[in-house]
């Protein structure tokens, strides 16, 4: 039994955020059916995570069947009258709503919380717009790398005196959905305890103000802004050259703290060491083995260490480039030296061992990509498991058991649905699945 079992979620999410909150749902084990149409699911497009040897389609994305694990796929048009009498059914039979649509979509449909209350007067409604439902700039659309600059964290990236960078990934998706998920489960709680059901509006902008909250403190705590030039510096807690101000890492400025080259010196031979007192740079010393450049009061503290920083760096690869960065890790760490390697991808599935032990990637059968894969949860329930339940639904791969089985519809209406475009475009070819559907 897992802690969502009898759960039921209508997911209308997209792209990256809300699909990553309903994922974790869904591991929970709710049943999540994911409202999709070809036209519109950007996350279904082709893109350079499709797996090269197999066909480019609406159901190949990596991307997208990493995101969308334990859902269901009803495809239907809900801009039609009978889509939307369907989706309305569904809504009657479901618990919660998820979806990251801009704060005008679902109003626009016919779906607004106030409708939605009508036909379920308990349901758990999550919207995850980018700006929120209220305020002078709700109807603003938002994407990675624009909500990254409003949120503060552009203004802080990038290298010494060069323009703002961003960040490489769109860090505000993955919290974001987290978020999503967090709210959906707070709105369940206080449904159960008061039976009643209720609208939570998460703006993603806004919930990404936290992620440099030790720079809004520092503004309105000691009226002191931050300046980017030196700052962030990069693997090293302090850029030779800049003031020693506070950096907002949440620790203190100290060195050695930099990714070392490791042997054999290849593209990814890296690992990131860091001594955070005075005796924690005496261990390391002893793993080196106690080298005679390391002694005497040069480097003996954090001071000495900062001044002289990069021959201390230089001195510390050199070392390094002797081992692989899983041997450096393994003999740091049983000296009591923080240091762990910088892993690609690869690593991570491959040759991480923890995360083997975990059970971080299990594989999966899909019926698209073959065998494969599939990041699991990263926390442990001792009594309810949290674990990926089926892969990514091929768009549409539901929607007979969906329409005729839980809204008990008959098979006419199945085949008239897609005679007439509500489950499916009638100019676009359907895959065999469908049509196996429709015999």
């Amino acid at each position: 039994m897992k802690a969502l079992a009898g759960i039921r979620v209508v997911d209308f999410s997209w792209v990256r955020a809300g699909p990553w909150a309903t994922r974790w749902l869904g591991a929970f084990g709710a049943e999540v059916i994911k409202i999709e149409w070809p036209e519109n699911e950007r996350g279904r497009l082709p893109s350079t995570t499709t797996p090269q040897h197999l066909e480019v389609n609406l159901n190949t994305s990596g991307n997208f069947n990493d995101t969308n694990v334990n859902k269901k796929s009803l495809s239907l048009n809900v801009r039609t009258a009978k889509g939307l009498d369907i989706v309305k059914r569904l809504i009657a039979v479901s618990d919660i709503v998820i979806e990251n649509f801009s704060s005008r979509v679902l109003r626009n449909w016919g779906l607004g919380y106030d409708e939605q209350r009508r036909i379920k007067p308990d349901i758990v409604y999550v919207s995850m717009s980018g700006y929120g439902h209220t305020g002078r700039h709700h109807h603003y659309t938002t994407f990675g790398p624009v909500a990254q600059a409003v949120s503060g964290q552009t203004f802080q990236s990038g290298l010494p005196d060069q323009p703002p960078a961003g960040w490489g990934w769109s860090y505000m998706d993955d919290t974001g959905g987290m978020h999503g998920a967090m709210c959906a489960l707070t709105g369940l709680y206080h449904r159960n305890m008061t039976g009643q059901g209720q609208h939570i509006d998460l703006s993603q902008m806004v919930a990404s103000v936290p992620l440099v909250g030790p720079a809004l403190l520092d503004f309105t705590v000691n009226g002191r802004g931050v300046r980017r030039p030196g700052y962030p510096p990069g693997n090293r807690a302090h850029w030779p050259g800049t003031p020693l101000v506070a950096n907002h890492r949440g620790g203190p400025t100290v060195a050695p703290h930099n990714a070392y080259r490791t042997d054999p010196g290849g593209y990814n031979d890296w690992c990131v060491i860091v001594c955070q007192s005075d005796e924690e740079w005496r261990r390391l010393v002893q793993v080196m083995g106690a080298p005679a450049w390391a002694a005497g009061d040069k480097f003996a503290t954090v001071a000495g260490r900062l001044q002289y920083q990069d021959e201390l760096d230089e001195q510390i690869e050199a070392w390094t480039k002797t081992l692989g960065k899983y041997a450096v890790t393994e003999q740091c760490q049983a000296a009591g030296v923080r240091a762990l390697p910088v892993q690609s991808a690869e690593d991570r599935v491959e040759r991480d061992p923890q995360l083997r032990q975990r059970e971080m990637y299990l594989e999966m059968e899909h019926p698209a990509l073959g065998r494969y894969k599939v990041q699991n949860a990263p926390f442990k329930l001792s009594e309810t498991p949290a674990a990926n339940s089926r892969p990514s639904p091929m768009i549409g791969e539901h929607t007979r058991e969906i329409v005729e089985g839980l809204l008990g519809l008959p098979h006419e209406e199945l085949r008239a649905g897609f005679a007439d475009g509500t489950f499916w475009p009638t100019q676009r070819p359907r895959f065999p699945y469908q049509e196996e559907m429709l015999r």
